[in-house]
């Protein structure tokens, strides 16, 4: 039942900086735990971010002191910051939460994925 709707993505040159946003239904998102992953192309889908409810990130190896991740709970969005940009960060990213309906039954949501294109 909850709906993601990201935005942000586009064509940026190293170095650069991107500022990705997830719009997220519902007030429940306040009580969700949230996710950004990425997929580049012949890659594996691969987790790039995570904050809590409580707003505590964490960070794949890969991007930590480029990125940042954070939430405006008042307007049920979710933001990825991306400093320092390079050719590697080439992918589709998207946000996530996993939505607990009760102890034992949970459902996955998705983005519909926005483009990040790094290059000169």
């Amino acid at each position: 039942q909850v709906q993601l709707v990201e935005s942000g993505g586009g064509l940026v040159q190293p170095g650069g900086s991107l500022r990705l946003s997830c719009a997220a239904s519902g007030s429940i998102f306040r009580f969700n735990d949230m996710d950004w992953y990425r997929q580049a192309p012949g890659k594996q889908r691969e987790l790039v971010a995570a904050i809590t409810s409580g707003g505590r990130a964490s960070y794949a190896d890969s991007v930590k002191g480029r990125f940042t991740v954070s939430r405006d709970n008042t307007q049920n969005t979710i933001y990825l910051q991306m400093n320092s940009l390079n050719a590697e960060d080439t992918a589709v990213y998207y946000c996530h939460t996993k939505t607990v309906v009760r102890p034992g039954l949970s459902f996955d949501s998705w983005g519909q994925g926005t483009q990040v294109a790094v290059s000169s």
